[in-house]
């Protein structure tokens, strides 16, 4: 994820960031219309379809400058390469989950994603823990063990969620080129991958894009303009908003993927999986609390 530019919040980057989460909380619905068709195929047209949005959209700001060096540079195409497969897992992993019935195990992964994040700072880039996010680590490992015992089964979806997010967004601080111009750069770096995919499913008579209903094609074209649009609002609200703030909004987008699976979905939701949620949000009350803190403290210590 980008780090915000500013440290005050701004209406616009409110607006921006509010508008990418809650795209992200109805995208659930999108992916179930297309749950019919193997994920491999929609990340492939999500992958495709992207890439005239995400350029347009960097056209129309004049920074296609930096995307023609990014893409003269080994190393940053290498680095695009690693968060460009962290960021397919993460798509066909939601893809399944949502079409396989488990869309509670990606809002599960999401709303353990930040905490995860901080656990993954503390191992990869050693920074310190405070007993508050040691907590709130402890809860979301807890809650994750109860449902494993409770059905017998890894929560598998949420796990890879939780962990291809939290590489993305790791590797993605790395890059040395603007959240835009690096979304396009990643998709691009797909797009041969995406196009062989595609070529050999047709070659099999198995493309739902030529045989299937009309509404199928426009749906997986529509693919690309759902993943690409909230990923350029949200980078354009992270300038403009504090990280406790963006703390806060983040989960948004889970919230609404719980309410779709158990109220639009019929996901089982038992008294075991009520107990698992209330620790994973008791845990995000607590790193919330520890972000806003820590926020409010830096704050203060400017002169």
């Amino acid at each position: 994820m980008a780090a915000p530019a500013t440290n005050e919040d701004t209406a616009a980057g409110f607006g921006f960031a509010v508008s990418a989460y809650v795209l992200w909380g109805f995208l659930p619905l999108y992916m179930k219309a297309l749950a019919h068709v193997p994920p491999v195929e929609v990340v492939a047209h999500r992958i495709l379809w992207s890439i005239p949005v995400a350029a347009a959209i960097l056209w129309a700001t004049g920074r296609t400058g930096d995307l023609r060096r990014a893409l003269g540079s080994p190393r940053t195409l290498g680095m695009a390469a690693i968060t460009a497969a962290f960021i397919t897992v993460n798509w066909g992993t939601y893809v399944w989950a949502v079409g396989a019935g488990y869309a509670l195990d990606a809002a599960l992964g999401y709303y353990i994603n930040p905490i995860f994040s901080v656990f993954l700072g503390a191992v990869l880039l050693k920074e310190r823990l405070s007993p508050a996010q040691i907590a709130a680590i402890g809860l979301a490992a807890a809650a994750v063990i109860l449902l494993t015992v409770q059905s017998g089964r890894v929560p598998v979806a949420a796990l890879v969620l939780t962990l291809s997010w939290g590489g993305y967004a790791f590797f993605k601080k790395w890059l040395p080129i603007g959240p835009n111009q690096g979304f396009l750069l990643e998709v691009l770096v797909l797009a041969p991958v995406a196009i062989v995919v595609l070529a050999t499913i047709a070659a099999r008579g198995e493309s739902r894009f030529f045989t299937a209903a009309p509404s199928d094609g426009w749906l997986l074209i529509g693919s690309g303009i759902v993943t690409a649009v909230p990923l350029i609002l949200y980078a354009y609200g992270a300038k403009g908003l504090r990280l406790s703030t963006i703390g806060i909004l983040q989960y948004i987008a889970p919230t609404m993927i719980f309410l779709t699976a158990v109220f639009l979905f019929d996901e089982p939701f038992g008294g075991t999986q009520l107990l698992a949620f209330s620790m994973i949000w008791a845990a995000l009350v607590i790193y919330t609390a520890s972000l806003v803190h820590r926020a409010r403290g830096a704050a203060r210590a400017k002169p």
